[in-house]
């Protein structure tokens, strides 16, 4: 699978404001979604259980100032977007890669890797980060405690 556009929406302060939350549907509420087109004419979709969950986790992280990307689990990213999901250096996805950390494949000379991998090494790499904060504040405590 080849990659599609990786972007990242937001929404200014403006339309935060403008845009109301969506209150989590109850069971057996319907969900629909109407397009006015600027050309004139609406159009009216009825979306299915787990198309409106993705909508609502949607506009709830759009309206609390986050930004966001909505990209398929097969998805294949570039460095570059790999870099940008796991908020580190193009370099360093490389160096990943090259050491077995993020699995890839080659398409011609350029590498790719499946976004359902990417997320995992997010995963581990959240992690480590966190250990080593709570490493660090145990380190402050002593040394605050204990003067060492």
């Amino acid at each position: 699978m080849t990659t599609r556009v990786l972007q990242f929406v937001e929404l200014s302060d403006r339309d935060r404001r403008r845009t109301g939350r969506l209150e989590k549907p109850g069971v057996g509420d319907g969900v629909e979604m109407r397009v006015r087109r600027r050309a004139g004419g609406d159009q009216t979709v009825t979306l299915p259980p787990g198309a409106a969950a993705v909508i609502e986790v949607l506009l709830g992280h759009l309206v609390n100032g986050e930004r966001v990307a909505l990209l398929a689990q097969d998805q294949e990213l570039n460095p570059n977007e790999a870099a940008n999901v796991l908020g580190i250096s193009r370099p360093l996805v490389v160096h990943r890669m090259d050491i077995g950390d993020l699995p890839f494949r080659y398409v011609g000379k350029h590498r790719r890797a499946k976004l359902r991998d990417v997320l995992v090494l997010k995963t581990k790499i959240d992690a480590g980060r966190a250990a080593m904060e709570a490493l660090a504040d145990d380190a402050e405590d002593l040394r605050q405690r204990h003067g060492v």
